[in-house]
Formats: structure tokens, sequence, C-alpha cells
């Protein structure tokens, strides 16, 4: 898909939305439309050392054209402090996304397109000019970049003290290097600071400012009724390579993502593209791992479980698969894995009680997709390790009770993905026995069973339990005379609030409940929490609901999982619907209707993503991380399932 945008669409007002490019490292490239920055995590050249020690080099870039005496930017930027912005948007007649993003410009005397792409496997930034000048005088391009050599999202509110070293095409400060290379010609600047003021950040309650410095600039003289062309690089290592060649590659290797997509439906295939976003190298700790989101989060264990299916095995990502799962695998400790990896030797957190759940149903639908024996036989032992430890007890107050269900976090500890704290209270207290954890906890027994004959293990007993777990599960989750289950077994209030966590007691591979129970879970969902785009986390009927995400910290935290939509959930219910009806042609047919304007979601926010939350009672503009891995992949997974349907059919008829 290719998705184009003109007129009213590039203008200040609609500067929220934006596009992305990554780098396989954790390293992105992101402005606005319009080519500003509105967040301060948003910037040109976002170096990895690793998902979680990325760096700003080049914020931005500032853009002018030179023709007959004026002076026009093609660039867009607003300023703190009242000066005057940048207002290239006006000049600008489209700006397109597909294979690579590009920029149109018309000045009169002159047209620009702008390109960009980032190397795949090193940060490493290439912009391209190509200047039609359509006046008998010549036209001067002069672009000047900014810099910030600081943690990604630090928002510095001084400009960083930079050394130039402008023969060498490099520029050095606080322990950063960033390299250049142009076909223009180069020369150095007085230092100067401006400071940028960030729109998105301002209305969510963050640093609406930040600093960037000028150092130098690059410019093109094109002469009258006749072409130029620009090529820029910035990287963290010597440039070897021009703009071209990265242009060239990175077109090339975007297309074939979207050509060797497994699925036919364009919007499938387009979020097969987008998956790729979110596999990474994990740095210094070695191997693949997801990064859960960008602009704001790094790779976290929960969220790697959850997008992993859809996008490493739905796109036929099967390698990379494997290796995300040995990352995790090689970090289980006392039968959980990291939820965060933090840098520079310190432990990494083991705050979650899913995520090692998940893992083993990773492992399962790996092994379904690929039949690869030996990976099941090396992840067994620790699979092991992870059921052990739930029916003994580690950490967080993760254990088994007598009735065979988990019971999960205790004091301050948030151990679901509803784990926001604020300043030791918690919004979404769920200590007890949460309904999906449990789900998970079946399926990872009843997976448990089947896998263990493939080391020559028997599987009876993790049988036995999961019967025991089954029983346990109806009996005191489910609420037959208001047809659908309890979020979690806590003696609380809590306890019977209609949350969206209770799809998955329906959508795992193995499930508890019988087929009316199962089809009264679904329907209520529906009635209660879905959206076009996701589904509610909590019923607008409780009195906890809140119906906007946005404003300061807390105001975002005290609506997060309190009637927030996020679209992750929404995969799973399509996934129970499906089975719930059989499977049949009708039931995908009625799906697909209803994911018709997942097009337009596309187009809305970041360029070809799905971000990560709406509002909770008439989803609007994406709001979040504005490019969500479990997203993505979770609704990746309904398109294959629709196709798997689709072609069965064809295939009886």
């Amino acid at each position: 898909m290719e998705f184009e945008y003109s007129g009213a669409e590039l203008t200040p007002t609609h500067e929220g939305n934006c596009w992305l490019l990554t780098n396989g490292l954790g390293g992105y490239m992101s402005t606005s439309d319009i080519f500003s920055v509105t967040r301060c995590d948003q910037g040109l050249l976002i170096s990895a050392e690793s998902p979680s020690r990325r760096y700003c080099l080049l914020h931005r870039l500032s853009e002018e054209v030179v023709s007959g005496g004026a002076r026009e930017f093609i660039s867009s930027q607003s300023f703190a402090g009242g000066a005057a912005p940048e207002e290239g948007w006006r000049r600008l007649e489209s700006f397109k996304m597909g294979d690579l993003p590009e920029w149109r410009y018309d000045l009169g005397s002159a047209r620009v397109v702008r390109t960009c792409a980032m190397e795949h496997g090193a940060n490493t930034a290439a912009v391209v000019y190509e200047v039609e000048n359509k006046s008998d005088s010549p036209v001067t391009l002069i672009i000047t970049p900014i810099m910030q050599f600081s943690p990604k999202g630090a928002a510095p509110q001084t400009g960083p003290e930079l050394e130039l070293a402008l023969g060498e095409r490099r520029v050095m400060g606080g322990g950063l290097r960033m390299y250049f290379s142009a076909s223009g010609e180069l020369e150095p600047i007085r230092r100067e600071t401006e400071r940028l003021y960030y729109a998105d950040d301002d209305v969510d309650g963050r640093s609406p400012e930040g600093a960037g410095v000028r150092l130098f600039r690059v410019s093109l003289r094109v002469e009258g009724r006749s072409r130029g062309r620009l090529e820029i690089v910035f990287s963290d290592t010597p440039v070897t390579r021009s703009a071209g060649e990265i242009i060239l590659e990175a077109a090339a290797r975007r297309k074939s993502l979207l050509e060797s997509s497994p699925l036919r439906d364009p919007v499938g295939r387009e979020l097969a593209r987008a998956a790729d976003a979110f596999i990474a190298a994990r740095g210094a700790a070695g191997g693949m791992t997801m990064i859960a989101g960008y602009p704001f989060f790094a790779d976290w264990g929960r969220d790697t479980m959850i997008a992993l299916p859809g996008c490493c095995l739905t796109t036929g990502r099967f390698r990379e698969a494997a290796g995300i799962l040995r990352t995790f695998l090689a970090h289980e400790r006392d039968g959980l894995i990291p939820n965060l990896f933090p840098e520079g030797g310190a432990e990494p957190m083991y705050n979650t009680a899913d995520a090692a759940l998940l893992l083993i149903n990773c492992v399962w639908l790996y092994y379904k997709y690929t039949d690869d024996k030996d990976f099941v036989r090396e992840a067994l032992p620790t699979l092991r390790r992870i059921v052990a430890a739930y029916r003994e007890g580690t950490r967080h107050s993760i254990h088994m009770d007598s009735d065979g269900l988990i019971w999960a976090g205790a004091g301050d500890d948030q151990v679901t993905w509803m784990d926001v704290r604020i300043e030791g209270y918690l919004p979404t207290p769920r200590h007890g026995k949460p309904v999906e954890i449990n789900a998970y906890w079946y399926n990872a027994l009843k997976i448990m069973e089947s896998l263990s004959p493939l080391a020559g293990e028997p599987g009876e007993e993790y049988g036995a339990l999961a019967e025991m777990v089954r029983r346990s599960f109806i009996e005191k989750f489910w609420m037959g005379e208001r047809g659908y289950l309890r979020d979690v077994l806590s003696g609380t209030a809590a306890d019977e609030q209609f949350r969206c966590n209770q799809i998955w007691a329906v959508s795992m591979p193995f499930t508890m409940l019988p087929p009316d129970m199962e089809r009264s879970v679904v329907e209520e969902v529906f009635r209660r929490l879905y959206t076009p785009i996701g589904l509610r986390t909590l019923s607008p009927e409780d009195p906890q609901f809140h119906p906007t995400y946005g404003g300061s910290q807390y105001d975002r935290d005290m609506a997060y999982h309190q009637g927030t939509v996020w679209p992750f959930p929404l995969g799973a219910w399509y996934i129970s619907y499906l089975k719930v009806k059989g499977n049949s042609r009708e039931a995908a047919a009625e799906v697909r209707a209803r994911l018709g304007p997942m097009g337009r979601f596309l187009r809305e926010g970041c360029a070809g993503e799905i971000a990560e939350v709406y509002d909770g009672l008439a989803p609007g503009p994406p709001k979040g991380c504005f490019a969500q891995a479990w997203s993505v992949g979770e609704i990746l997974r309904v398109y294959e399932a629709l196709e798997r349907i689709e072609e069965g059919e064809k295939g009886n008829g």
C-alpha cells in the first residue's frame, strides 16, 4: 500500500501524523508528515547501542531555498518563546509513504523532492534532495543540521557542547560521535542554539520544549533551467556509502517485505511490512528481541510474547522468531523471563506474571508452524522450570493455590499487563487470581502435556493438573447469571468489573470453557467493549470508566486501563468470534466487513502502523506510542486466520 497526503492534511493542524523508518537495532528516524519534530523522541538519526540505549544525534534539518535574493523554508518547525516558525508546509504539495517517505514542494521558481532512508543493521540515515530550477536564475538549497547528542527522549533544555571537525566530517560531544558526508558544499557556521516546541509532548504533559545546536550547513547551487541532486549521510561510524546507495537498498528491502508476505490482503501485507519495525538485535546482551513500541518503549518481555506470533510467525520470519525466543529462554530466572532489560550489567526486571506463560505459548506456536522438534527439545528444560516455579512459588507472590489456580501480585507489585502504579497507588489493582493469567496457565499445562513426549518424557502429570485447573476455573470465574467471567479472584470489588481480559480465556490454543460459555463471553465483550480499532479496557457502565486518554502523566495513567481502547485485544476477540462461529465462511465475511476501516486506521497517526491506544468512548486520533508491536501483531493474526478459512473453503469447493 502507499499512503499519500496532500492539501488540508499537510498543515500544523495534522502535525500529529508521522512516519517511521527503523534499522533493526532499535534505532529509527521519524518526523511529522510536514517534516517537523513534535516530540522530543523524534529525530532523523536516533542511534541505538541496544534497544534501551538510544541517542538522538540528528534531531531535524532546517531547509531553505534561496532564489533571486529571497529565502524560503521547505522545512517546518515550531519554536519555543514565540520565535517565528519555519512554515515549509505552505509549499508542500504532497507527502507519500510507500517504500520510503517522499515529500514534494513547489516554490514557483523551483520544485524540490526530498527522500529519506535508514540503512538496515546500521545507525545510518540518508537524505536525498532532487531540485528542479524552473527559473532563469540560480537557486541554492541550504541544509542546516540541528543536533542534540542526548539520550532519546531527554528533551535537553540547553544545547550540547559539540566539537566540529569539518575536514574529518565528524561532530563529537558527550562521549558520542556523528559522522557525515555530503555531495554539496560544506561550511562551518557560528554555533547557534535553537529552542524547539513539541506540540504532541505538550498535550501529553511531557516537557514541551527542547534544545538543539547548529554548527555547519550544506548547500547546493542549481543553475537556471537545470536540475541538481544533493545527497547527505549521517552515521555513528565513518561514512562509507553514498546516500543514493542507501536509498536504493532501503527501498528494495521495504518493497521485498511487502512482496514476500504470505498474506494476500493488501492491508495484511502492509502490516507484515509494519511488523519489521519491531524486530531488532539485542545489542550487548546478544540475540534477537522485539521493540514494544515507538517512540517510547524498548524491548519488553510481555509485549514480545504477545507480538511475536503475528509479527514473526504469521509473516514467515521463523529464524527471527527462534532467535527472539532463545534470547528470553537464556534469561529465565526463577521461572520468570525479563519484562525489561536494563543496560550496564544490571539485572533485568522480572516483574511480570504473564510473559513466561506466554513464552510457552510462543514455543508451541513456533512448533506448529515449523515442526522444529530440535528447538522444542532445546526449550523444554526451561519450560519445565517455568511450570515448576509457578507451582511452587516464585517472585512477586506468583504461586499456585490449592485449587490449582495461579495467584499473582502483592503490595505495590503490578504483574499483569494492567500494570500502572502512581506513587504507590494502583489504579487497577489485580492482586489475586487474574482471569487471563489462569487462562495462560491452563494453556501452558496443556502445551507441556503435548510437547513433553518429544523429549521422551511423559506429559500425563501436566494433563492431570490442567484438568484440576479447568474445573476450578469454571467454578470460580464463571458468573452464570451474567454470562461472563470475573476479571480476578481477590475478594474485592475489582473481581466483577467487566474488562477485556476474559477474551483470552476463549482465544488461546487450549481453553477451558464449554462452547455455550465461550459464545456468551464473546457476545458480552462485543456488546460492552468492542470498537472498530480495539477493545475498551473497562465497560463504560463502570463508575471508574475514563473516556479520554491524555493530559498529564497522572491523568494518562488513571485512564490507561480504565476504559482506554487498546487494539491488541481486538485480535483475540476476532479470533474468538471466528472460533465460536465454527470458523465458517459467513463468520469470516463478517470479520472482513468489520476490518474494512483498518486501511483508514493505517493512514492515521503513523503511516502504515497501528498505535498503542485510543480514547475509550469514541476512539479518535491515535495516542500513546504511534507504532505498537502487539497492535500490529495481533491484527496480523486475524488476517491470517481469515485467509486460512477462505483457502479451506476453496479447497473444499
